[in-house]
């Protein structure tokens, strides 16, 4: 009985090195099979991925525009030089176009979409030219900023909305279907409703702060160069040693 058992013990273990072999042989002609094209683009799955292409789109950013890491751009998305996307947003240009014009801002977590078309007969596509700041949690769609404005947080901006240059929403501000915010204004409420004229010296500070905030984006920004700013702390130790640099 002993020895039976030993032959059986001997004739799995054989059966199942085989079978294994087996395994690897028909693993190894299947890889074979499988040639992947060289112009597949390679996706990273493991993460969040911040730039989406759509079709034929794909997001596009300026060399000197800071986009957080966990920002999501999707379709027909433009960040232009000098602007800034900041954490937690999103803009997705799947049916129109966005824009993000020269040194604006949109900070955290606001939603930019656009529609197809704007039930005003207005263009659909989400415009915010240059020196604009979007407030944090600000929800803007298929409306149309002109230069040198300051949206306040939380404020929502609807289809077919113009906010034109050198005026203000404060915070918490909606902008109706179709509303048209005159230059030099500032409004608030909901749904929004004029306050002031603004002083020629506050329309000088709005160019001001969206500059202030590209200034602080740039020091974000060098945190995703190869080194990071580890520069910076070998000039300290240079300089605590006497080392010219």
């Amino acid at each position: 009985m002993a020895a039976l058992a030993r032959f059986s013990r001997k004739a799995l273990t054989s059966l199942s090195s085989q079978q294994n072999i087996l395994h690897r042989g028909l693993a190894t002609e299947a890889a074979k099979a499988v040639n992947p094209s060289a112009d597949r683009v390679q996706w990273d799955y493991r993460g969040q991925r911040k730039i989406i292409p759509l079709g034929q789109w794909l997001p596009k950013v300026a060399v000197d525009a800071y986009v957080a890491p966990n920002v999501v751009l999707a379709g027909q998305v433009t960040v232009c030089d000098g602007a800034s996307v900041w954490a937690g947003s999103v803009l997705r240009g799947d049916l129109n176009k966005i824009t993000v014009g020269f040194c604006s801002n949109v900070q955290e977590r606001c939603v930019i979409h656009a529609a197809w078309s704007s039930p005003t007969g207005l263009p659909a596509e989400t415009s915010i030219e240059r020196f604009v700041t979007i407030g944090a949690y600000s929800l803007l769609r298929s409306c149309t900023i002109e230069p040198e404005c300051i949206i306040g947080q939380h404020s929502i901006l609807m289809e077919g909305s113009l906010v034109e240059t050198h005026s203000i929403l404060e915070a918490g501000s909606v902008v109706p279907p179709g509303r048209r915010i005159p230059t030099g204004e500032l409004w608030a409420g909901n749904p929004a409703r004029f306050v002031r004229t603004l002083s020629h010296e506050e329309t000088l500070e709005i160019p001001k702060l969206a500059v202030a905030i590209n200034d602080l984006s740039k020091e974000h920004f060098m945190e995703f160069l190869p080194y990071s700013t580890v520069y910076l702390e070998v000039e300290k130790f240079k300089k605590s040693l006497g080392i010219s640099v």
